[in-house]
């Protein structure tokens, strides 16, 4: 099928995702998320509309599969034949099952095993998506070119390198977006600072609310872009001024404070690099 996609990055800059109407996710509204309403409607647009078929549709940290059925349900909506890989360790503590899950009306159910649960939530869309469970680091990634990767799992500056590693080579070269669901979460300054080291390969293309940030592969890193990129030895210095340098960066996207928050957080949980491990600045 022929169809006419935008190419230019610059389309980012007017939020045509903006547009999305309710009927286009109305199929999703069964499948619990912690997206907003705009990074649903961004995750459904890049898909039906920004994608070109060219490469895999890779999810890392889908949980009961919310945004993958928002990616799977622009992926079908687009006439191309995209292929979804999803990736969790498929698990759920008592506390995420009661405020995910059955707080959106999913009736309780024993025991943390979520792939069951969220085979049966993407099951619309089962014949584009595959359910990779386990550690992502433990995978090997066989599946070609990469066209959208979405990272909302990498909770740790180990987890990032190791994921970069594994996902960033085969990414295709001024094509490629990278969806960080937790950029601008002030728990997690390790993703800010990798972007900033590897500037000459990643260009920032849009902020949407709540956390997301995307930007375009322009290069495609080899090794010694992902060593340049490493996050886990970088000393709290180190990841400030790369705070800093990605605040600069990215003023004219009008999130200050979320970057002012990452570097108070920081210099409140010295040398910590794990996300859940992190107190807010203003905690007792």
């Amino acid at each position: 099928m022929d169809i006419d996609r935008p190419s230019a990055p610059e389309i980012f800059a007017h939020a045509p995702w903006a547009h999305v109407a309710k009927p286009a996710l109305a199929a999703t509204k069964a499948v619990p998320t912690m997206l907003g309403p705009q990074e649903q409607q961004f995750y459904y647009w890049l898909t039906s509309v920004w994608a070109r078929g060219d490469g895999a549709v890779v999810d890392l940290g889908c949980c009961a599969g919310g945004s993958t059925a928002r990616l799977a349900a622009g992926a079908a909506d687009s006439g191309l034949d995209t292929r979804i890989v999803a990736y969790d360790r498929f698990t759920a503590a008592e506390p995420l099952k009661e405020t995910l899950l059955y707080a959106n009306g999913i009736e309780s159910f024993a025991g943390n095993d979520l792939l069951p649960l969220a085979e049966r939530l993407l099951s619309p869309w089962s014949d584009r998506i595959d359910l990779i469970p386990g550690e992502i680091e433990d995978n090997a990634w066989d599946g070609g070119p990469i066209e959208l990767l979405v990272v909302d799992s990498a909770k740790t500056a180990d987890s990032l390198d190791a994921q970069s590693a594994l996902f960033y080579p085969h990414l295709i070269a001024g094509q490629s977006v990278i969806l960080h669901q937790d950029f601008l979460h002030w728990s997690q300054p390790w993703l800010a600072a990798q972007m900033e080291l590897m500037s000459d390969y990643f260009t920032p293309l849009a902020c949407v609310p709540r956390s997301t940030v995307a930007f375009l592969c322009t290069a495609t890193p080899d090794a010694d872009a992902l060593a340049i990129g490493a996050t886990a030895d970088l000393t709290d210095a180190d990841l400030q001024a790369l705070i800093s340098a990605a605040r600069t960066r990215m003023a004219p996207f009008g999130r200050d404070d979320r970057f002012q928050a990452m570097a108070d957080g920081l210099a409140a949980n010295p040398d910590e690099r794990v996300a859940w491990k992190f107190r807010r600045p203003d905690s007792t």
